[in-house]
């Protein structure tokens, strides 16, 4: 099954997730909520695709790890 497509949505979803934290971290900016409300049904979509797209790239690992194996 060929899912590089899949990670690759998945894989910017999970850096706009960072860049995010990077810019609360440093300048307690949040963007999301900037772009679409604090907390608002469709920021909360945005997180939640998020975190979901990080637990689906743990799963990265193995492949990677399969892959260097092969």
């Amino acid at each position: 099954m060929n899912t590089k497509g899949l990670d690759y949505t998945l894989l910017t979803l999970v850096i706009i997730g960072a860049v995010n934290w990077g810019l609360i971290g440093f300048f307690r900016f949040d963007l999301v909520a900037f772009l679409f409300g604090e907390m608002s049904w469709l920021s909360r979509i945005v997180y939640a695709l998020v975190g979901i797209s990080g637990l689906y790239l743990l799963s990265a690992f193995g492949r990677i790890r399969s892959f260097e194996q092969a």
